[in-house]
């Protein structure tokens, strides 16, 4: 059964300065009844002690710190006027903490840290942490107090050697009780973690807590982790680890799992193993009391999921992401027969956007967040006119097209021996619809903006009919509709899928484009998804089945990531192992000049019955 959230303040003024129990009001904290009975000072009904476990968390902060758009140069903002760091969300932990002082607290994450961010990225690539420098998020998780963490997907962007020092740099232990080694099939990272905390009054409290990461990493990070790492169920390792911990003695399992709750996956059946399964777990390893979820940026304030074994109904919740909220779950717990025993559990989540940020976190990263502002606004080139991605989901737009020239170029300058007279293709989504290059000066902060992923560049080889299956494959991204239009991009764009229920991301929408001659296409939304790909022609003739090309492909597509077609089977012409963000920032610093003169086409249209479309 799944809870409405409880609500949420909005804040009067984007410069907060609440702190304490006035920062949990404007928060949105709702006391709950368990609250009210364990009271000030913990109960003793009769000869049995009761209290209150919180357990508060966040998840998937990919690497922020401050409430600070890195790409905008400015502090954040969105529709909702969310605010994000993890300096905000600390002065949400600490103000429970005050609040609850006295009773048994434990503080988790559930994954997805030191990626996502040019803050983050700096201190991977630039002055990275394997050289000697301390991660900002180590020196903001550690300010915090994190009891655990579970390890996200993105946590392997960067390769196990920055990883594994980011682990070094923590005061607390990142948990994965299914990543595991390829020949022994023991977790090579801690699977669990226990704390014993002593409520006000009674015997204390053992808490175990089961990290649980991604198999998706198995795909998604292939390059980093093949025959060095294996990725086994969410489900299978938690009803090995489960039972460890009841017998350790453990009198509450909380699970921090970076998976999502919707039981769904990104990649299909390409692996035997759920991407989102936090609620499968609930539902069939008994003996877990709760989940801090992550994974799925998704929130859910209070959700429940009944065991199937005991009966019992297991309680998750996930905050949003970046630290726009806190979650806060309580659990009830009653001493009885020689043990604690939780008789109920909620939770609710916590607005940041209402409070100001912690001064101790802030000041501990302040000066790494003052070198990567400098860094991402050092000016590298010009461009001869703006462009925008605003539309680059509805039609072909040139900074795409730049993304595409870059990589295709790059392919082609390496290709050797037999391979080196293929046409080279290019593949690209729009990863971020807000991305723009001004007229004028073009600073590394743009081209981040507009390729926010750690992607490196591989080529691999394709026949025609290939790469027709693969833009049938992208074309999902469309829903069904008929007519000229006019219609609105929402009308269009982000079609719920089997693999996509809450809607195909822009990121699974790849564009193909050709180097020296372009690749045109038409895409008819009118016809079903697999039918939908019409006049596909390389330099204005048609493709042939056989026809063989070199295409330009991300290290996430040629892992499998999407469940695209065969480009994660296909032969491998090319691969330095470049990043791609930094090729488009090389190029555009050793050419000095963007002029989408030299780059952009109108290679591919939406079409409705063979007719264009207008879409606003």
């Amino acid at each position: 059964m799944t809870l409405p959230q409880l609500p949420s303040a909005t804040p009067t003024s984007r410069r907060t300065v609440l702190t304490g129990a006035a920062a949990l009001t404007a928060a949105g904290f709702v006391a709950t009844p368990a609250e009210a009975e364990a009271g000030h000072h913990g109960s003793h009904h009769g000869r049995r002690h009761r209290t209150l476990l919180t357990v508060l968390g966040t998840t998937d902060l990919h690497g922020n710190v401050f409430n600070w758009d890195y790409f905008k140069n400015a502090e954040f903002d969105n529709t909702a006027h969310d605010d994000i760091g993890i300096a905000k969300a600390a002065t949400l932990i600490k103000a429970v903490r005050a609040r609850r002082r006295g009773q048994p607290i434990v503080t988790l994450d559930a994954g997805d840290t030191i990626q996502g961010t040019p803050l983050a990225y700096y201190y991977a690539k630039i002055d990275p942490i394997t050289g000697g420098s301390t991660h900002p998020m180590a020196n903001a998780m550690n300010l915090v107090g994190y009891d655990a963490a579970a390890l996200g997907n993105h946590e392997f962007n960067y390769g196990i050697e920055t990883l594994r020092t980011f682990e070094s740099q923590l005061n607390f232990p990142l948990l994965g009780a299914n990543a595991v080694d390829p020949a022994t099939k023991r977790p090579v990272f801690a699977p669990y973690h226990v704390v014993t905390v002593r409520p006000r009054r009674g015997p204390k409290v053992k808490v175990g807590i089961l990290g649980l990461t991604n198999p998706g990493i198995a795909i998604w990070d292939k390059a980093n982790v093949e025959g060095r790492m294996e990725f086994p169920g969410l489900v299978e390792q938690a009803s090995i680890f489960v039972p460890r911990l009841k017998r350790m003695g453990c009198d509450v399992v909380i699970v921090a799992a970076h998976s999502g709750a919707t039981t769904s996956s990104s990649y299909g059946d390409a692996l035997p193993y759920p991407e989102n399964a936090a609620s499968l777990v609930a539902e069939q390893v008994p003996g877990i009391d709760a989940i801090l979820v992550g994974h799925a940026h998704v929130e859910i304030a209070q959700k429940y999921v009944r065991n199937t074994a005991t009966g019992r109904d297991v309680l998750l919740c996930e905050p949003l992401y970046w630290g726009m909220r806190v979650a806060v779950m309580d659990l009830a717990l009653e001493h009885r027969r020689g043990r604690w025993h939780v008789t109920s559990a909620t939770s609710q989540t916590l607005n940041s956007n209402t409070v100001s940020a912690d001064a101790g976190v802030l000041a501990a990263v302040q000066a790494q967040h003052d070198q990567v502002v400098d860094y991402v606004n050092s000016p590298i080139g010009t461009s001869t006119t703006a462009l925008s991605a605003a539309r680059a989901v509805v039609e072909d737009v040139a900074i795409i097209d730049f993304v595409n020239f870059v990589q295709a170029d790059a392919v082609k300058a390496g290709l050797t021996g037999a391979d080196a007279a293929l046409p080279v293709l290019s593949i690209a989504a729009p990863f971020n619809r807000g991305a723009s290059f001004p007229a004028g000066q073009v600073t590394v902060r743009d081209v981040a903006g507009l390729y926010i992923y750690d992607n490196t560049l591989l080529g691999v080889k394709v026949t025609g009919a290939q790469v027709k299956a693969y833009l049938e494959y992208s074309a999902n991204y469309f829903k069904q509709v008929s007519g000229p239009g006019p219609f609105a991009m929402a009308d269009v764009t982000n079609a719920v899928t089997a693999t996509a229920p809450n809607g195909t991301p822009d990121y699974n929408f790849d564009s193909v484009a050709g180097l020296d001659a372009p690749l045109t296409y038409d895409i008819d939304i009118a016809q079903p998804p697999g039918s939908r790909i019409l006049a596909l022609a390389y330099g204005g003739v048609p493709v042939g089945d056989d026809q063989e090309f070199a295409m330009a492909v991300n290290n996430y597509r040629q892992s499998g990531g999407g469940g695209f077609p065969a480009v994660s089977t296909a032969p491998v012409v090319y691969n330095r192992q470049n990043e791609i963000r930094q090729l488009l920032i090389d190029w555009v610093t050793a050419n000095g000049t963007i002029d989408p003169a030299q780059f952009a086409s109108s290679d591919w249209r939406l079409v409705s019955g063979g007719q264009p479309i207008t879409v606003t």
